[in-house]
Protein backbone atom coordinates (compact mmCIF):
# COMPACT_ATOMS: atom_id res chain seq x y z
CA UNK A 1 0.00 0.00 0.00
CA UNK A 2 1.34 3.33 -1.16
CA UNK A 3 2.26 6.68 1.27
CA UNK A 4 -1.29 8.31 2.03
CA UNK A 5 -1.28 11.99 0.28
CA UNK A 6 -1.17 15.34 2.30
CA UNK A 7 -2.73 17.03 -0.73
CA UNK A 8 -5.19 14.53 -2.58
CA UNK A 9 -7.31 11.79 -2.38
CA UNK A 10 -5.24 7.78 -1.70
CA UNK A 11 -6.85 5.18 -3.51
CA UNK A 12 -5.05 2.14 -2.15
CA UNK A 13 -5.39 -1.67 -3.27
CA UNK A 14 -4.80 -4.16 -0.27
CA UNK A 15 -2.43 -6.77 -1.04
CA UNK A 16 -1.79 -10.18 0.74
CA UNK A 17 0.61 -8.19 3.09
CA UNK A 18 -2.11 -6.40 4.84
CA UNK A 19 -4.92 -9.23 4.49
CA UNK A 20 -6.43 -9.35 7.58
CA UNK A 21 -4.77 -6.12 9.41
CA UNK A 22 -7.54 -3.83 11.27
CA UNK A 23 -8.60 -0.82 9.37
CA UNK A 24 -7.02 1.64 12.23
CA UNK A 25 -4.21 -0.36 12.62
CA UNK A 26 -3.36 -0.11 9.08
CA UNK A 27 -4.14 3.55 8.58
CA UNK A 28 -2.36 4.44 12.01
CA UNK A 29 1.19 2.71 10.27
CA UNK A 30 0.37 4.50 7.00
CA UNK A 31 -0.39 7.88 8.63
CA UNK A 32 2.27 8.96 9.98
CA UNK A 33 2.51 12.30 12.47
CA UNK A 34 -1.18 12.78 12.14
CA UNK A 35 -2.87 12.68 15.62
CA UNK A 36 -4.33 9.49 16.32
CA UNK A 37 -7.59 10.81 17.34
CA UNK A 38 -7.78 12.58 13.88
CA UNK A 39 -7.51 9.03 12.32
CA UNK A 40 -10.18 7.28 14.11
CA UNK A 41 -12.29 10.91 13.28
CA UNK A 42 -12.04 10.71 9.85
CA UNK A 43 -13.12 6.96 9.87
CA UNK A 44 -15.76 7.70 12.38
CA UNK A 45 -17.38 10.38 10.19
CA UNK A 46 -17.46 8.47 6.89
CA UNK A 47 -14.32 9.42 5.15
CA UNK A 48 -12.39 6.90 5.17
CA UNK A 49 -14.76 4.58 2.70
CA UNK A 50 -13.36 0.57 1.82
CA UNK A 51 -15.16 -0.25 -1.41
CA UNK A 52 -16.95 2.40 -1.26
CA UNK A 53 -18.70 1.95 1.68
CA UNK A 54 -18.67 3.43 5.46
CA UNK A 55 -16.22 0.54 7.25
CA UNK A 56 -15.58 0.56 11.27
CA UNK A 57 -12.02 1.40 12.64
CA UNK A 58 -12.61 -2.80 13.69
CA UNK A 59 -12.92 -3.71 9.86
CA UNK A 60 -11.07 -6.23 9.09
CA UNK A 61 -9.55 -6.02 6.04
CA UNK A 62 -9.08 -8.34 3.04
CA UNK A 63 -6.99 -8.96 -0.23
CA UNK A 64 -8.29 -7.03 -3.32
CA UNK A 65 -10.19 -4.05 -0.95
CA UNK A 66 -10.23 -0.59 -2.12
CA UNK A 67 -9.40 1.86 0.75
CA UNK A 68 -10.30 5.50 -0.47
CA UNK A 69 -8.14 7.60 2.51
CA UNK A 70 -8.99 11.88 2.47
CA UNK A 71 -5.85 14.10 2.32
CA UNK A 72 -4.57 14.13 5.34
CA UNK A 73 -2.51 16.76 7.27
CA UNK A 74 0.76 16.13 9.16
CA UNK A 75 0.76 17.77 12.61
CA UNK A 76 2.42 20.97 12.88
CA UNK A 77 5.54 18.94 14.96
CA UNK A 78 6.30 16.55 11.91
CA UNK A 79 9.90 17.46 11.86
CA UNK A 80 10.10 16.65 15.92
CA UNK A 81 8.80 13.39 15.37
CA UNK A 82 10.79 12.49 12.24
CA UNK A 83 14.17 13.07 14.41
CA UNK A 84 12.96 11.75 17.03
CA UNK A 85 12.06 8.61 14.49
CA UNK A 86 15.81 8.52 13.60
CA UNK A 87 17.43 7.91 17.18
CA UNK A 88 20.01 5.26 16.56
CA UNK A 89 18.74 1.96 18.34
CA UNK A 90 20.59 -1.54 17.67
CA UNK A 91 17.71 -4.04 18.28
CA UNK A 92 19.35 -7.49 19.44
CA UNK A 93 17.94 -10.09 17.65
CA UNK A 94 17.68 -13.48 20.26
CA UNK A 95 16.26 -15.76 16.83
CA UNK A 96 15.18 -15.41 13.08
CA UNK A 97 14.09 -17.75 10.52
CA UNK A 98 11.77 -16.72 7.23
CA UNK A 99 9.00 -16.44 8.92
CA UNK A 100 9.46 -14.76 12.50
CA UNK A 101 11.86 -12.31 13.93
CA UNK A 102 12.32 -12.51 17.93
CA UNK A 103 14.32 -9.13 19.57
CA UNK A 104 15.39 -8.30 22.84
CA UNK A 105 13.64 -5.17 23.46
CA UNK A 106 15.88 -2.46 25.44
CA UNK A 107 13.47 -1.16 28.72
CA UNK A 108 12.57 2.97 28.09
CA UNK A 109 11.17 2.66 24.81
CA UNK A 110 7.42 1.65 23.45
CA UNK A 111 6.43 -1.18 21.24
CA UNK A 112 5.57 1.40 18.79
CA UNK A 113 5.15 4.99 18.21
CA UNK A 114 1.62 6.88 19.21
CA UNK A 115 0.34 7.51 22.71
CA UNK A 116 2.08 10.36 23.01
CA UNK A 117 5.38 8.63 21.87
CA UNK A 118 6.92 9.20 18.21
CA UNK A 119 9.57 6.51 18.13
CA UNK A 120 8.88 2.98 18.94
CA UNK A 121 10.47 -0.69 18.12
CA UNK A 122 8.93 -1.29 15.14
CA UNK A 123 10.11 2.54 14.07
CA UNK A 124 13.20 1.27 15.12
CA UNK A 125 13.63 -2.01 13.92
CA UNK A 126 12.55 -0.96 9.85
CA UNK A 127 15.34 1.31 10.08
CA UNK A 128 17.18 -1.28 11.29
CA UNK A 129 15.80 -3.95 8.69
CA UNK A 130 14.64 -1.51 5.58
CA UNK A 131 15.38 -4.29 3.19
CA UNK A 132 12.31 -6.02 5.01
CA UNK A 133 9.24 -6.37 3.03
CA UNK A 134 6.75 -7.32 5.90
CA UNK A 135 7.47 -6.82 9.52
CA UNK A 136 4.44 -6.67 11.83
CA UNK A 137 4.33 -6.61 15.88
CA UNK A 138 3.09 -10.08 17.10
CA UNK A 139 2.21 -9.25 20.52
CA UNK A 140 3.38 -6.29 23.20
CA UNK A 141 5.31 -5.30 25.98
CA UNK A 142 5.08 -2.31 28.15
CA UNK A 143 6.86 0.27 27.11
CA UNK A 144 9.22 -0.03 30.94
CA UNK A 145 9.47 -3.98 30.14
CA UNK A 146 12.31 -5.32 28.65
CA UNK A 147 13.53 -8.81 26.87
CA UNK A 148 11.35 -11.29 24.24
CA UNK A 149 9.16 -9.41 21.74
CA UNK A 150 7.88 -11.37 18.53
CA UNK A 151 7.53 -10.29 14.91
CA UNK A 152 6.16 -11.30 11.82
CA UNK A 153 8.03 -11.85 8.76
CA UNK A 154 4.84 -13.09 6.81
CA UNK A 155 1.58 -12.71 6.98
CA UNK A 156 0.76 -16.34 7.40
CA UNK A 157 3.30 -16.69 10.41
CA UNK A 158 1.53 -13.46 12.01
CA UNK A 159 -1.98 -14.66 11.65
CA UNK A 160 -0.94 -17.92 13.66
CA UNK A 161 0.83 -15.83 16.08
CA UNK A 162 -1.99 -13.18 17.00
CA UNK A 163 -3.97 -16.76 17.00
CA UNK A 164 -1.42 -18.50 19.51
CA UNK A 165 -1.43 -15.54 22.00
CA UNK A 166 -5.40 -14.86 21.29
CA UNK A 167 -5.84 -18.11 22.81
CA UNK A 168 -3.75 -17.89 25.64
CA UNK A 169 -5.26 -14.45 26.62
CA UNK A 170 -8.64 -16.87 27.46
CA UNK A 171 -6.90 -19.19 29.21
CA UNK A 172 -6.44 -21.67 26.98
CA UNK A 173 -2.93 -23.41 25.17
CA UNK A 174 -0.97 -20.50 23.85
CA UNK A 175 2.70 -19.74 24.02
CA UNK A 176 4.50 -19.98 27.88
CA UNK A 177 5.72 -16.66 28.72
CA UNK A 178 7.64 -16.42 31.83
CA UNK A 179 8.79 -13.25 33.22
CA UNK A 180 11.62 -12.15 36.19
CA UNK A 181 10.77 -9.97 38.08
CA UNK A 182 11.47 -8.16 41.50
CA UNK A 183 8.86 -6.92 44.24
CA UNK A 184 9.12 -5.08 47.65
CA UNK A 185 8.52 -7.53 50.80
CA UNK A 186 9.89 -10.83 51.49
CA UNK A 187 7.48 -13.66 49.66
CA UNK A 188 7.28 -16.87 51.38
CA UNK A 189 5.77 -19.34 49.45
CA UNK A 190 7.89 -21.56 46.84
CA UNK A 191 4.58 -21.56 44.10
CA UNK A 192 1.97 -19.61 44.46
CA UNK A 193 -1.11 -19.39 41.69
CA UNK A 194 -2.87 -15.80 41.85
CA UNK A 195 -6.59 -16.10 40.22
CA UNK A 196 -7.88 -12.19 39.96
CA UNK A 197 -10.38 -10.82 37.39
CA UNK A 198 -8.88 -7.43 36.07
CA UNK A 199 -10.29 -4.63 34.96
CA UNK A 200 -9.56 -2.02 32.55
CA UNK A 201 -10.63 1.36 33.10
CA UNK A 202 -9.65 5.46 32.66
CA UNK A 203 -8.70 8.25 35.07
CA UNK A 204 -10.38 11.47 34.74
CA UNK A 205 -7.15 12.46 33.16
CA UNK A 206 -7.54 9.59 30.28
CA UNK A 207 -4.85 7.74 31.49
CA UNK A 208 -5.39 3.74 31.11
CA UNK A 209 -5.27 1.72 34.42
CA UNK A 210 -6.16 -2.20 35.56
CA UNK A 211 -7.55 -3.22 38.87
CA UNK A 212 -8.54 -6.27 40.68
CA UNK A 213 -12.28 -6.68 40.52
CA UNK A 214 -15.20 -8.99 40.15
CA UNK A 215 -16.63 -8.07 37.19
CA UNK A 216 -13.15 -7.63 35.04
CA UNK A 217 -11.72 -10.67 32.71
CA UNK A 218 -10.40 -13.70 33.97
CA UNK A 219 -6.76 -13.31 35.30
CA UNK A 220 -4.48 -15.85 36.22
CA UNK A 221 -0.47 -15.63 36.66
CA UNK A 222 1.60 -18.17 38.58
CA UNK A 223 4.49 -17.13 40.70
CA UNK A 224 7.88 -18.89 41.86
CA UNK A 225 10.22 -17.77 44.05
CA UNK A 226 13.73 -17.59 42.46
CA UNK A 227 15.80 -15.97 45.23
CA UNK A 228 14.69 -13.59 48.60
CA UNK A 229 16.80 -10.59 50.49
CA UNK A 230 15.29 -8.70 53.68
CA UNK A 231 13.26 -6.43 51.66
CA UNK A 232 12.69 -7.99 48.63
CA UNK A 233 12.51 -10.97 46.69
CA UNK A 234 12.94 -11.96 43.02
CA UNK A 235 10.04 -14.19 41.44
CA UNK A 236 9.38 -15.83 37.99
CA UNK A 237 6.15 -14.95 36.74
CA UNK A 238 4.15 -17.87 34.41
CA UNK A 239 1.34 -16.01 32.25
CA UNK A 240 -1.15 -18.24 31.95
CA UNK A 241 -3.45 -15.52 30.46
CA UNK A 242 -2.46 -11.89 28.83
CA UNK A 243 -4.22 -9.00 30.15
CA UNK A 244 -2.81 -5.98 30.43
CA UNK A 245 -0.49 -5.14 32.74
CA UNK A 246 -1.18 -8.34 34.37
CA UNK A 247 1.90 -8.94 36.77
CA UNK A 248 2.21 -5.66 38.00
CA UNK A 249 -1.70 -5.58 39.17
CA UNK A 250 -2.01 -8.87 40.88
CA UNK A 251 1.44 -8.39 42.52
CA UNK A 252 0.16 -5.01 43.72
CA UNK A 253 -2.82 -6.32 44.80
CA UNK A 254 -1.05 -8.86 46.98
CA UNK A 255 0.88 -6.16 48.54
CA UNK A 256 4.18 -6.96 46.47
CA UNK A 257 4.72 -3.95 44.41
CA UNK A 258 7.45 -4.41 41.67
CA UNK A 259 10.65 -2.86 42.11
CA UNK A 260 10.06 0.59 40.26
CA UNK A 261 6.70 0.61 39.09
CA UNK A 262 5.74 4.13 38.27
CA UNK A 263 2.02 2.96 37.37
CA UNK A 264 1.01 0.88 40.57
CA UNK A 265 4.14 0.63 42.47
CA UNK A 266 5.25 2.66 45.74
CA UNK A 267 6.55 5.58 44.80
CA UNK A 268 8.54 6.48 48.26
CA UNK A 269 10.47 3.41 47.50
CA UNK A 270 10.94 4.05 43.88
CA UNK A 271 12.64 6.88 44.80
CA UNK A 272 15.07 5.39 47.01
CA UNK A 273 15.61 2.57 44.63
CA UNK A 274 16.62 5.31 42.17
CA UNK A 275 18.78 6.46 44.68
CA UNK A 276 20.58 3.12 44.94
CA UNK A 277 20.65 2.79 41.06
CA UNK A 278 17.60 1.55 40.18
CA UNK A 279 16.50 3.12 37.21
CA UNK A 280 13.77 1.45 35.83
CA UNK A 281 10.77 -1.02 36.67
CA UNK A 282 12.37 -3.94 37.64
CA UNK A 283 10.09 -6.55 34.76
CA UNK A 284 12.08 -9.12 32.31
CA UNK A 285 10.10 -10.98 30.01
CA UNK A 286 12.98 -13.71 30.20
CA UNK A 287 11.75 -16.71 27.95
CA UNK A 288 9.14 -18.17 26.00
CA UNK A 289 8.09 -21.36 24.42
CA UNK A 290 5.91 -21.71 22.21
CA UNK A 291 5.56 -23.74 18.82
CA UNK A 292 6.51 -22.63 15.95
CA UNK A 293 4.06 -20.55 13.88
CA UNK A 294 5.03 -21.85 10.14
CA UNK A 295 6.27 -25.33 11.47
CA UNK A 296 4.91 -26.46 15.09
CA UNK A 297 7.88 -27.44 16.06
CA UNK A 298 8.64 -26.32 19.77
CA UNK A 299 10.54 -23.11 20.03
CA UNK A 300 12.12 -21.95 23.01
CA UNK A 301 13.81 -17.75 23.18
CA UNK A 302 15.48 -17.02 25.82
CA UNK A 303 16.92 -13.08 26.93
CA UNK A 304 19.17 -12.85 29.60
CA UNK A 305 18.93 -10.83 32.83
CA UNK A 306 19.75 -7.01 31.45
CA UNK A 307 23.30 -5.83 33.11
CA UNK A 308 21.69 -2.90 35.41
CA UNK A 309 19.14 -5.73 36.71
CA UNK A 310 22.25 -7.64 37.92
CA UNK A 311 24.14 -5.22 38.95
CA UNK A 312 21.29 -4.15 41.00
CA UNK A 313 20.95 -7.79 42.11
CA UNK A 314 24.44 -8.14 43.10
CA UNK A 315 24.31 -4.90 45.13
CA UNK A 316 21.37 -6.02 47.03
CA UNK A 317 23.56 -9.23 47.74
CA UNK A 318 26.45 -7.45 48.87
CA UNK A 319 24.55 -5.12 51.32
CA UNK A 320 22.36 -8.26 52.65
CA UNK A 321 26.14 -10.32 53.32
CA UNK A 322 27.23 -7.16 54.59
CA UNK A 323 24.18 -6.40 56.81
CA UNK A 324 23.22 -10.18 57.80
CA UNK A 325 25.32 -12.56 56.51
CA UNK A 326 24.22 -14.64 53.55
CA UNK A 327 20.67 -15.67 53.04
CA UNK A 328 18.12 -17.10 50.41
Amino acid sequence: MAEVSKSSVTQALITENEHGQRLDNLLLRKCKGVPKSHVYRIVRSGQVRVNGHRADVSYRLQAGDLVRIPPLRVAEDEQEIVAGAERKVELPVLYEDEGLLVIDKPAGIAVHGGSGESFGVIEALRRQRPQARFLELAHRLDRETSGILLFGKKRSALVALHEMFRAGSGGGPGADKRYQVLVAGRWMDPVRSVRAPLLKYLQPSGERRVRVADDGKVSHTVFRLLARWQGFSLLEAQLRTGRTHQIRVHLAHLGYPVAGDEKYGDFALNRELLRQGLKRMFLHASRMRLPHPLEGRELVVEAPLPAALRRFLQNLSAKEEQDYGASF
